[in-house]
């Protein structure tokens, strides 16, 4: 028998109230920063609340290279964009295959294979960073988009993920695909493919994420100013030397860094709850 406590109610929205505030007002700081002149923000103390710099500052890091980069932020958010839907895009693709093939298809050593490929998870890039950037500067992907995704795109969790998915769902949709004389092309665009979009959304928006918040491997691979990324640019905001830091234009720019993946989040958040929580048969 459940009892209803308003007191209990009363202090867990109170906890969870409070826990909301302390994770967003780093967050509220930032775009307070992010409206204010330098001076402004290094005063101290620094006002809490929105200054009349907004557009101006937001525009300038927009259009125009700061005093340590010398591109704009709107380029190094597109090349950011391009990396983690490529990242994104390419793990679904590659492991859907893998997963079709290792659910559907018999073939030797099947079951090695695929433990094969789950080991590599306790591999962390930064074991494999080394000879990776070797094999990339050999291929000529240095400063390319290409070399920004290529060597991130396989995922062993998306297959494990997917693989565990297809063995939920019926025989019985195979075979009465292969009566109706469906070949394993047509099952997998037809049947498989559409029976997972809900599973597909929520890797979507975890790899979408992943790739946007890589940090590692474009220090590594990019050289040239017109390849960086968002958190490469942000981070060259701040090697500044003996100068001023344009404070303003940084926390501009990280608040322009974060509304990609949470539009992501937000637009897909019912499918990304759905295929997390539901089992579609």
């Amino acid at each position: 028998m459940v009892h209803n406590r308003p007191w209990l109610t009363l202090v867990t929205h109170a906890i969870l109230i409070l826990g909301i505030l302390i994770l967003v007002f780093p967050i509220y700081v930032t775009f307070v920063a992010s409206t204010r002149t330098v001076a402004s923000i290094l005063a101290s103390p620094m006002p809490l609340w929105p200054g009349m710099e907004m557009v101006d500052n937001y525009l300038a890091a927009l259009a125009g290279p700061s005093k340590s980069v010398g591109v704009s932020v709107g380029h190094m958010m597109l090349n950011s964009l391009i990396m983690a839907l490529g990242i994104a895009l390419g793990k679904i693709a590659i492991s859907l295959t893998a997963a079709y093939a290792f659910v559907y298809f018999r073939f030797r050593f099947r079951t090695f294979f695929f433990w094969m490929i789950f080991v590599t998870l306790m591999l962390p890039v930064e074991v494999r960073i080394v000879p990776t950037v070797e094999v990339a500067a050999k291929l000529g992907l240095l400063d390319t988009h290409l070399g920004l995704i290529l060597p991130l795109i396989a995922s062993a969790t998306a297959t494990f993920l997917l693989r565990q998915f297809f063995m939920t769902l019926p025989n019985e949709l195979c075979e009465a695909a292969r009566v109706d004389g469906a070949g394993p092309y047509r099952f997998f665009i037809d049947i498989l493919v559409p029976m997972s979009r809900t599973m597909i959304a929520a890797l979507f928006v975890i790899l979408f994420i992943y790739g946007w918040n890589q940090y590692l491997w474009p220090l590594l691979i990019t050289t040239k100013e017109s390849s960086y990324t968002m958190l490469i640019g942000i981070k060259r905001m701040l090697d500044v030397g003996e100068g001023q830091i344009e404070w303003n234009l940084v926390m501009a720019s990280t608040i322009l860094a974060i509304i990609p993946p949470v539009f992501v989040v937000v637009i897909m958040q019912k499918q990304f709850v759905k295929g997390l929580t539901e089992t579609e048969k």
